[in-house]
């Protein structure tokens, strides 16, 4: 069987549109999102590599418990004219004399003691790698928490365009209604007018609604760090969590919410700054040690040509006698420092206890909503087709018919706004104890 270059094109095009819709069905899951933004979010990938600048820092070479050895190596020539008055009075000249000094070798410095700052300052490296770690871990929960957000309320706005794309339909229904009845009579002109009057506001809300979607298609994108323009679908519903407990989520936060861990931390950073402080009263004691080979010529002098190598080896101990009592106040000053930092885990308890409070209060007022926003939906869509059904039979005026729509678009938008507002109070409740916001 041949194919004429007409059949052949069309079944390119043919191809290529199913290829595109199919694309374009592309459905994303809360599971894919979460996984691509922690793949490829900016903020985690950023947070990451601090972190581990925060873990190659901590190494004894760079709290200074480690010696520090060095080579050196120096070639100096110069070409002088010089002029020497002997010790009997005689004068020696030359002209253009060339000296020479050639030096290298290995050296060897080691802080043995200095108050044991740099075992305090070992401590302080590592707890600032659990501050990173602790902070990375609030950039993954912050951004998973954004990305359930952001799909829960795409899915919300998604609700309200069925909602709408409904009433579009029934306004379609009631005009086609409309023009019927004006045709045989029954029905005067006016209320066609006012029936495409509404199909086209209920059509222009519909169009604003689906670029609302649209837009927080591409804020969603632009969260999980990928082109902003991906084409996606999202086929989930709002469910809700029912069964937190306010208990276990307030033992958790104490727990495991990064926000409490870091005040702790930091606590535990101002006392070590404070050993660190108190460790200057005490001596600093080093060692060095060393290998060195020298060779020096020189055209006019005592000794026209030196050599020398050789190991070299010494201690040293110094002690801050007396700083104008500079000691005395960075001491003060570190233990200020201390207490702020108690304070400042005191007043974050309180307020992600405080915060933890009021979203959990209003996650129960919202699952009860989530249930008097449903039955208000079905009674709203009851009677909805109800008022259809009498408009047909002409038994029902065109006013009483739109307000009987208007009430069925509101109960199911704020069915929906509820669902979303329970479950926005529930990942609000989950971040703030430190756990899977999903």
């Amino acid at each position: 069987m041949r194919f004429s270059p007409i059949s052949i094109a069309l079944l390119l095009i043919i191809t290529t549109v199913s290829t595109t819709k199919i694309k374009a069905q592309e459905v994303l899951t809360l599971e894919q999102a979460i996984r691509i933004a922690l793949e490829n979010n900016y903020n985690i990938r950023i947070s990451k590599n601090e972190t581990q600048v925060s873990s190659n820092n901590v190494n004894l070479a760079n709290a200074g418990l480690l010696p520090n050895a060095s080579g050196n190596f120096s070639n100096a020539h110069s070409i002088q004219n010089t002029s020497q008055t002997q010790s009997d009075g005689s004068i020696r000249k030359l002209d253009k004399a060339k000296n020479s000094s050639l030096n290298y070798g290995v050296g060897l410095n080691w802080t043995i003691f200095d108050g044991f700052g740099m075992f305090a300052n070992y401590d302080r490296l590592k707890e600032l790698e659990k501050l990173g770690e602790t902070n990375m871990k609030a950039t993954m929960l912050s951004t998973v928490s954004d990305v359930v957000n952001r799909y829960y309320y795409l899915i919300r706005l998604q609700k309200e365009a069925e909602a709408r794309d409904s009433v579009v339909t029934i306004s379609r229904q009631r005009l086609n209604t409309a023009v019927n009845r004006y045709t045989i009579g029954k029905a005067a002109k006016l209320e066609v007018l006012n029936a495409t009057v509404d199909l086209n506001t209920d059509t222009t809300d519909l169009l604003r609604q689906k670029d609302l979607v649209l837009s927080n298609k591409i804020a969603l994108n632009e969260l999980l760090a990928r082109e902003v323009n991906t084409s996606f679908e999202i086929r989930d519903s709002i469910t809700i969590d029912k069964n937190l407990v306010y208990q276990e989520l307030l033992d958790r936060a104490s727990k495991e919410n990064p926000v409490i861990q870091t005040a702790f931390i930091n606590e535990r950073i101002a006392r070590l700054n404070l050993k660190q402080v108190k460790a200057l009263r005490y001596p600093t004691v080093g060692v060095n040690s060393g290998y060195n080979f020298s060779n020096s010529h020189s055209e006019l002098g005592f000794a026209r040509d030196s050599k020398g190598q050789g190991f070299n080896y010494g201690i040293t101990a110094s002690l801050n006698l007396f700083n104008g009592f500079l000691q005395k106040r960075n001491e003060k000053n570190a233990s200020i420092q201390i207490d702020n930092a108690q304070l400042d885990y005191s007043r974050l308890k309180q307020n992600i206890i405080s915060q933890l409070s009021t979203a959990y209060q209003t996650y129960r007022t919202n699952l009860t909503l989530v249930k008097l926003e449903n039955d208000n939906q079905n009674v709203a869509k009851q009677n909805l087709q109800i008022t259809l059904d009498k408009y047909r039979l002409g038994s029902v005026t065109p006013l009483e018919f739109r307000e009987a729509q208007r009430n069925f678009l509101e109960a199911s938008v704020r069915f929906t706004d509820s669902q979303y507002q329970a479950k926005q109070a529930e990942i609000a409740l989950k971040e703030l104890a430190g756990n899977n916001v999903f």
